[in-house]
């Protein structure tokens, strides 16, 4: 096959961050399975590779691993999606309720400073960069607890949001996440936990709501097509 990548050239953390990207620019649609075999032929690698990667990527959150079935881009209803999204709101309204009255300025510097990477990001149309970004400037806010624990939660509830957004979000919307940020670091600054709280909530219900719009929106998915052209378009 004169276009699949050596396979010298091809390891595990490559071909998982050809997916992890081809996810988040919302290339691989819902329901999409990513089988063992085909991706082995396609790219000259070992099942057992492809294996390993798939696995870890639904370890993540990223894919949805089935017994006997394989590997699948998550297709999730519209209940299952409000499920995640109330357990954001829940988590993120305690996160900043306690942040609130101990932020210091340094710490708010580094929160702006993330959310004006988002902004170049997403000025850059880097889709996939905007919606790690837009996800990781929740993780920092629970980082700046020093609470392991309430991090890992939240980690594992933002890797999922991450895949609906990157699946149904619409590109036009991406920067939006950005300008939503504001308010919150905003209330912040201002010791307002309460605004800072509904700032929030409100931002995290608009997201909710964008992805619900399009959940019915499907479109065939060439896997190999779209990975091969993630490889050759990396660093």
């Amino acid at each position: 096959m004169a276009d699949t990548p050596a396979t010298d050239t091809l390891d595990e953390d490559a071909l998982r961050e050809a997916i992890t990207r081809a996810l988040l620019e919302g290339k691989l649609r819902p329901g999409t399975p990513l089988r063992e075999r085909y991706l082995a032929e396609a790219f000259g690698v070992t099942r057992g590779m492809i294996r390993k990667v798939l696995l870890r990527l639904g370890q993540e959150g990223k894919l949805e691993i089935h017994a006997n079935r394989g590997a699948f881009v998550p297709e999730p209803t519209a209940e299952q999606i409000r499920h995640v999204y109330q357990a954001r709101k829940a988590v993120e309204a305690g996160i900043l309720s306690l942040l609130a009255p101990t932020i210091t300025h340094a710490q708010l510097q580094h929160l702006r400073a993330h959310v004006h990477d988002e902004h170049l990001a997403s000025q850059r149309a880097r889709r996939d960069e905007s919606i790690q970004l837009a996800g990781d400037f929740h993780v920092v806010l629970a980082g700046l607890l020093n609470n392991q624990d309430l991090s890992d939660i939240l980690r594992r509830l933002v890797s999922l949001t991450q895949m609906f957004v990157a699946l149904f979000e619409p590109a036009h919307d991406s920067h939006c996440a950005a300008e939503e940020h504001g308010p919150v670091l905003d209330a912040l600054a201002q010791g307002d936990a309460q605004r800072a709280v509904d700032a929030m909530l409100e931002h995290l219900s608009r997201v909710e709501q964008r992805v619900i719009d399009q959940l019915n929106v499907k479109e065939p998915t060439p896997v190999a097509d779209i990975l091969r052209s993630v490889l050759q378009g990396r660093p």
